[in-house]
């Protein structure tokens, strides 16, 4: 339900600026591949210099894999703010930013070290987190409400797709942990690192 402020703000004809992001955390044999999805759309990135259109390709790239791999799907979290204000909409997206990259053994989109595909002989990982944190303006009731449920989560990736196609999206970051084929990330250190997470 909206708040006193916000129903004042729609009526002054302020541009309502939503900053949200999301945990999801997939485990299981299977989840490695995803780890060269994810480096795949931040190459594309980072050749397209941040541009909001390819990062938002990736985006759905990154949105429809994860949807096709709801098996593996284990614990999810989400947290996000209104504002009206682009200014500390900016600020919250570049605190977030910086909170996801300290995550452990994390890598996002922004990264110029991304690593090359490694051989399979190598150890593979049955962890991986993925954090996409997004801003952008209206409202979207499926990505505004708690997304720690297999249902409303499969919501949210969706909104997200269309997010892109509506060009609503003004900012777009993905972070994932382990970064690369080869490193691991094990149930010790998600729980230390990522408490947030919910079970699914």
């Amino acid at each position: 339900m909206s708040s006193w402020r916000d129903r004042m703000n729609k009526m002054t004809g302020r541009t309502r600026f939503v900053v949200c992001r999301i945990f999801i955390h997939l485990a299981g044999d299977e989840v490695a591949p995803l780890i060269g999805v994810l480096n795949q759309a931040a190459r594309e990135a980072i050749d397209a210099e941040g541009e909001i259109d390819v990062l938002g390709e990736g985006l759905e790239q990154i949105c429809i894999n994860l949807l096709q791999n709801d098996l593996y799907w284990r614990s999810a979290a989400n947290e996000g703010n209104v504002f009206w204000d682009e200014g500390e909409a900016g600020d919250e997206i570049n605190y977030l930013f910086t909170d996801s990259a300290q995550r452990y053994k994390s890598e996002s989109y922004e990264s110029k070290d991304i690593g090359e595909t490694e051989p399979f002989s190598i150890p593979v990982t049955r962890n991986l987190i993925v954090m996409i944190t997004v801003a952008f303006e209206g409202e979207v009731p499926e990505l505004e409400t708690d997304l720690a449920d297999i249902n409303a989560l499969k919501a949210g990736l969706k909104a997200l797709i269309n997010l892109h196609y509506q060009r609503s999206l003004r900012a777009i970051q993905v972070h994932w942990s382990p970064a690369k084929l080869g490193d691991e990330l094990t149930d010790d250190q998600i729980l230390e690192y990522y408490p947030e997470l919910i079970p699914l």
